[in-house]
């Protein structure tokens, strides 16, 4: 949860643990293994509370990829009057309008306090401006009506967007592609992969023609096969060992401590946060790590780390966007797409491979 201290923490986990009905609109709370979030008063079964995180709104939750579990509903909460009230009153204003552009006039009117005031408590608590937010529930609708097969034409219009060039224009960074071909699953597009040995076990790499569009790590080739078959329902996929040896060959390289950077071109869907996000991790240097935190207020959204960690979890392309690089505050690992020791051994490799681990080893040898 943004911008909360441990102590606050551990009350919303007793409330949780005592299904508290009184702290219900005060916040929501994720399950990560399930990908649902409740309010504190669901009576279904409790999760870890390592498995838990904590958010002020629904529509917080909804951003960072939560989903809202049917039995509790937690949407339908009626909450406080207090500033995450208000910035819930402001979502679902911009849920039931996203048919066209809402003004911030507009929407701070319905919440009931100035555009200036909506608009700094917004960002303070989604970590998304009211704007963001509008385009992101928009795109989402958009992404939905084209994979239930409706027109291009008819999508575009019935979600808002005044015309389809502004759209298109965008479409690479916001879709990964043309609404067109994203309607289709991906239909239209032609990926090679290969899977081969590697330090830390199996490791599948599947590019484009414009670039590297997922990579994975396992023990088992079907499982790798699955997940790159996920991403890219309708895409045309085949293995291609021979051809895609141009990107195997860097990949090695630098899981073997010799290829300390990766300057390969990506190929991958992302909203507009995730590509930010992973912008940032790729600035990252070579055997060092940042916290999610580090992260979330170098993009300037300070309260944003769990958005973070989640844009860290859908990483497609691990390895070549390092996610394995952000830890926990406390110093922790945190999670890992590929397993924890996975992300240990990528770390302690870089750390044992980086210039700094060299220039220290000549320093000790000098004094030797």
């Amino acid at each position: 949860m943004q911008a909360t201290g441990n102590g606050a923490l551990e009350r919303y986990w007793r409330a949780v643990l005592a299904r508290d009905a009184g702290w219900d609109g005060a916040f929501v709370y994720g399950v990560r293994s399930t990908g649902i979030y409740c309010r504190p008063s669901c009576a279904a079964r409790k999760p870890l509370r390592t498995q838990v995180v904590f958010f002020p709104l629904p529509a917080a939750a909804e951003q960072a990829g939560f989903r809202a579990c049917r039995r509790c509903r937690p949407r339908d909460d009626a909450g406080r009057d207090s500033p995450a009230e208000m910035v819930r009153r402001a979502c679902r204003y911009i849920d039931e309008h996203n048919d066209g552009p809402a003004s911030l006039d507009d929407i701070s009117a319905h919440a009931g306090r100035s555009p200036h005031y909506l608009r700094r408590m917004f960002k303070r608590l989604m970590g998304i401006t009211p704007r963001q937010y509008a385009d992101a529930r928009r795109l989402t609708s958009l992404k939905k009506r084209l994979k239930e097969g409706e027109t291009v034409t008819r999508a575009l219009y019935d979600v808002g967007y005044g015309s389809s060039s502004r759209l298109y224009e965008r479409a690479p960074e916001q879709l990964g592609m043309t609404p067109a071909t994203y309607q289709r699953g991906g239909a239209g597009m032609r990926i090679g992969y290969t899977i081969v040995d590697c330090p830390l076990g199996r490791l599948l790499v599947a590019a484009t023609e414009r670039g590297v569009c997922a990579v994975s790590l396992g023990d088992s080739d079907a499982a790798l096969e699955a997940f790159l078959a996920g991403e890219y329902p309708a895409a045309e996929i085949r293995r291609d060992d021979g051809g895609l040896g141009r990107w195997i060959g860097p990949f090695l390289g630098h899981l073997q401590g010799r290829q300390p950077d990766l300057d390969l071109p990506v190929d991958v869907r992302a909203t507009a946060f995730q590509r930010r996000v992973w912008e940032e991790l790729q600035s990252i240097p070579y055997g060092r790590t940042r916290t999610y935190g580090e992260i979330a207020r170098r993009l300037g959204h300070p309260r944003a780390a769990r958005a973070v960690a989640r844009a860290c979890a859908t990483n497609p392309a691990s390895i070549i966007i390092p996610c394995h690089r952000v830890v926990r505050e406390d110093g922790g690992l945190g999670g890992y797409r590929w397993g924890v020791q996975r992300k240990q051994a990528l770390l302690d490799l870089e750390r044992a491979s980086s210039p700094q681990a060299a220039a220290s080893g000549r320093r000790n040898g000098r004094k030797g």
